[in-house]
């Protein structure tokens, strides 16, 4: 009985605290990644009327044909300050990136890891009460840190290279719901 008692007192804190966010979360998915054949799927949470923190991730495995590919999973986390009110107009962010990549699609595979991070730009339009739209250009670092080989399978035939590089780190076109 308290088991029960205490399963059903959970509950409704948690729906509680779900109601309680109302309008200050949001799911968003990035369309530029889309047209790469990569899914993936974004969660921004406010922290405050001008703060927010965005957990977003990527992920593809596919190989496409002659045995192109590029499987790589992708975390970015994101702090966001809104120049308006979170989720409509302009914002600048700072992020951090992790990813692990495999693939090619000429002579060479490369598996490996980048880590890094970067500033970014972005502007967000409300299209309806719930529905939104965001571009947004980033800049920054990433190391990555990955091994070289022919694209023919040799384990004893890889290099072992480390890369620095500075550049655009993040674009995006997203398509957002917010709660």
């Amino acid at each position: 009985m308290k088991k029960k008692l205490f399963s059903l007192m959970c509950m409704i804190c948690l729906f509680t605290c779900t109601a309680a966010w109302g309008q200050d979360v949001a799911l968003k998915t990035n369309g530029l990644f889309w047209l790469t054949t990569t899914p993936n799927v974004g969660v921004e949470v406010a922290l405050s009327p001008k703060y927010t923190l965005e957990l977003a991730g990527a992920y593809n495995p596919w190989t496409f044909k002659d045995d192109k590919k590029m499987r790589f999973w992708l975390v970015q986390p994101e702090l966001k300050y809104w120049f308006c009110e979170k989720f409509e107009g302009h914002f600048v962010s700072v992020h951090l990136h992790g990813a692990q990549y495999y693939g090619g699609f000429k002579k060479k595979r490369y598996d490996g890891y980048l880590a890094g991070g970067g500033f970014t730009y972005g502007y967000d339009w409300i299209l309806s009460p719930h529905w939104n739209l965001e571009a947004a250009i980033g800049i920054g670092y990433a190391r990555l840190w990955y091994k070289e080989s022919p694209r023919t399978i040799c384990e004893k035939c890889h290099e072992d290279k480390t890369k620095n590089y500075f550049g655009p780190t993040k674009a995006a076109i997203s398509l957002i719901y917010t709660f």
